[in-house]
This record gives C-alpha cells, structure tokens and sequence, in this order.
C-alpha cells in the first residue's frame, strides 16, 4: 500500500541514507530522484508536522534558556535515536531553538488530528511542567538574539552558507516556524487521484494557504507590514533551493529531478571534527561531472534532497511547507480544509474553479510569483484571493461532509472561515490588533 512516511522535519533530525559509497552519474541521479521521490499508489493518508517557538510561560518576553527546553524533553524519557511519543509523534529540536512534532501517517484526517492531539497535549504537559509554552506563530513576535542554539554540523554549514547571501537565511532558522501538511502523492492515472493533478492543486493552492492561515505580522517586536512575514523571508532566500519548480503544470517528476541537481550543494558530509561546508556555487549536477573519484554517492544525494525548502516537497509524498505556524490547536483547520481538497474529487473541482482567477498570477514560480508575494502582503485582504480562499473553503466544507468526517473539524473550518476569511482578516491581524502601534521593522 502507499503510504505517507513518517513525516521528517523540515530542518531537524538528520535522514537516514542508504548504506552505498558508489559514485553516482547523472543519468542515475535524475532517474533515482524522479522514481522515489513521487511514491505512486491510492492516495488517502495524512500527516501533520508542527513547529513551535518555546516561551516563558510567565515572562513570553524572555528567551527561555535551551537548558529548560532540555530538561522538558528529558522528561518525556524519548530515546535519543528513535524520539517518539505514545502515539508515534516525533519530537525534534529546530536550529534556532523551536521544537517540532511530526505526526506519524494516519489512515485519514480524523485519525491524524486525534492522535496528533494527544501526543500534542502530552509534549505541551511536559514543557508546561517546566515553566514553559508552546508557541504558535509564523515568525517570533519577540525580540530574540538569533543564535543557531544546536551547534550540530549541519546547522553550522547551513548558517554560513546562508550567511553568503543576507540575513535571510539565519532569520529562517531561528525566528520562523510552520505547520506542513504531508499528503500522498497518487496514482499515475488522470484525474483528482493523480500525482500530476494533485501536484497542480497543491501549488495553485499554495497562495491561498499563505494568505489564510497568515500568522507572522512581527519581526523583532514590530509589525514588518507583512501579513506573513516567514514566507517574506523564504522568498529572498537562496532561489535554488527555495523556489518551485518552474514546470508545476508538466511531468512534476522530470521537473523537479532537473531542480534537485541544479539546486546549489548547501553542505558536504565530513569526517568528526571537519567542517561541513560545501565549495561556493557549487551545484549537485556539477559535482556530478566531477572525476569519478570525487563524485557524490546516492547518500549524498539522499542528504542533499534533506536541504531543498520548496513550498511544496515531494519526499515520497507531497509536504505543503507554505502555511504559517497557528496558535493553538488553530493547526486542525489548514490540516482539514487542506487533507479535504486532496480527499474528496468533487472538492478538488470546486477549489481549482476558485482557483482559476489567480491562474494569471501565478505565472512565476512560488514564493515569488505575483500570487504569492500579495498573499504574504495582504493575506485575504486582497478580494481576488479572498474570493478564491471562500469558494476553497466552501469545497472543503462540501468535502468533509461527504467524508463523512465528524462535526467538530467541520465547525472548526466553517468558524475560521466566518471569523476570518470572509472578513478579510487572518491571523495575523489578531496580532497587529493587539500590537502596540510602532514604527514598521525593515522587511
């Protein structure tokens, strides 16, 4: 059966490669990158990954040390190798000190909000026992000093080769956080169950996500005037890395194999004690057409596919990697409008119907494409993406009914919608609210 693996982090724990030193050729890289990477087979299974930022319960305004946030997970007794909660959740620690909590695949929504709830509630208990909070927002409202707390190799590579290009990069890793949705990526056959379909969706969706579920207004304690100021921040990011694949509406499997080997090589795998950083421009084809003796194996390419952040991510399944970090339990509500539109045909219709009139904004790749950047601007303010947002999520609220999915997620959706997005508000407008009005930080 197809399955969605369980969902990895997004920066965190370090992927397990295959155990092979043979160097690879180009021919063998494309093929190995486009067959594994879209698992095809009956799609159905969902998962969630959720990063918060961790404060002080009593003071938000102060950095709790990376000692507490130690201790906290200490006390969950997870085993260093395999940091799973009762329920299969994985539990990770980000760079610039956020904890993630992966779901492991669950049969369908229902399944996946349930038990992401209780392992949820019992990591929140744990941090709770220390004095401590889990956090939901797109990007840390506080002043903090962005410091990489996990001085791990990666992150260390990761942070200079970064550093080449702006402040954008280190931003990323120490002051955003997201909450991903893992999907299967379908069938090789036409229609709402394929993987060029689903993959079409999940980028025309993509907008629609940001602007939403926009939930990062502040940078540095002051409003940046950005709605979603983490997917600023990722669209000035290294663009090898960070764009989709410019292709969306072609073989998605070609498209992105051609993208993972031009995508600049962000670190190289070193023995103990040696650097990890990797030569200045430096793309994976091209180490590729280097002698045979320093050519990368499939290991490297399997770590080298752990460093590539587009908004959607096919590892095996489809990651969405567009959506803001919620507060609250807020994350039920991308995790259903999002798993119902993949679910159910009729509501996929209906949302590419809503969808069309952003098509011609979509003519460039995201999260730069015109779509995008007024999604992180303006959030559903802007009544083109407001229109398409509420016909989305009148077909996810079509959706989940046929789906026979209980009442609670579907209030959840309708309440969100009522609240917010027919409004023209998000998230993030909560926070702007209750903000004290100061001069806009540079963005």
């Amino acid at each position: 059966m197809n399955l969605v693996r369980q969902p990895s982090p997004s920066l965190g724990a370090e992927p397990q490669a295959p155990p092979t030193v043979t160097p690879l050729t180009e021919n063998a890289a494309e093929t190995y990158v486009a067959s594994t990477c879209f698992k095809i087979g009956p799609p159905g299974q969902v998962g969630v990954e959720l990063e918060w930022f961790v404060h002080d319960s009593d003071r938000p305004h102060a950095a709790p040390s990376p000692a507490r946030v130690s201790a906290a997970l200490d006390a969950l007794r997870l085993p260093p190798d395999h940091p799973l909660l009762p329920l299969g959740s994985r539990v990770t620690r980000e760079p610039g000190g956020q904890v993630e909590l992966s779901s492991p695949a669950a049969a369908d929504l229902v399944g996946c909000v349930e038990t992401t709830r209780r392992d949820l509630s019992t990591l929140r208990a744990a941090f709770a026992a220390q004095g401590l909070t889990l956090a939901g927002y797109g990007t840390e409202p506080h002043p903090r000093d962005r410091q990489v707390t996990l001085r791990q190799p990666r992150y260390l590579a990761m942070e200079e080769y970064f550093g080449r290009s702006g402040p954008w990069g280190k931003i990323m890793m120490c002051t955003t956080a997201s909450t991903q949705v893992c999907l299967d990526a379908g069938t090789d056959r036409p229609g709402a169950e394929g993987f060029r379909e689903r993959w079409l969706l999940a980028h025309r969706l993509g907008p629609v996500l940001v602007a939403a579920f926009a939930n990062s207004p502040l940078l540095d304690g002051r409003p940046t005037g950005y709605r979603s100021t983490r997917q600023t921040v990722w669209s000035r990011m290294d663009p090898s890395r960070t764009l989709a694949p410019t292709a969306v509406d072609g073989d998605p499997r070609e498209a992105w194999a051609r993208y993972v080997l031009d995508a600049q090589v962000l670190c190289v795998r070193r023995p103990e004690g040696k650097s990890w950083n990797a030569p200045v421009g430096l793309t994976f084809r091209g180490w590729l057409r280097r002698p045979e003796a320093e050519r990368p194996s499939l290991a490297d390419l399997e770590y080298h596919l752990s460093t590539l952040f587009p908004p959607v991510r096919p590892r095996g399944y489809l990651e969405l990697r567009m959506i803001d970090a919620q507060p609250g339990d807020g994350w039920v509500v991308p995790a259903a409008l999002t798993a119902a539109l993949f679910a159910d045909r009729r509501a996929a219709d209906a949302a590419l119907a809503a969808l069309e009139p952003l098509a011609s904004a979509l003519t460039e790749p995201g999260p730069r494409g015109p779509a995008w950047t007024r999604a992180a601007a303006r959030g559903v303010d802007d009544p083109v993406l407001r229109r398409a947002a509420l016909g989305c999520f009148a077909a996810a609220e079509g959706g989940l009914d046929r789906l026979g999915v209980d009442g609670q997620l579907r209030t959840a959706v309708t309440e969100f919608a009522e609240r917010y997005t027919a409004r023209g508000r998000c998230p993030a407008d909560d926070l702007l609210d209750s903000s004290a009005p100061q001069e806009d930080a540079p963005c």
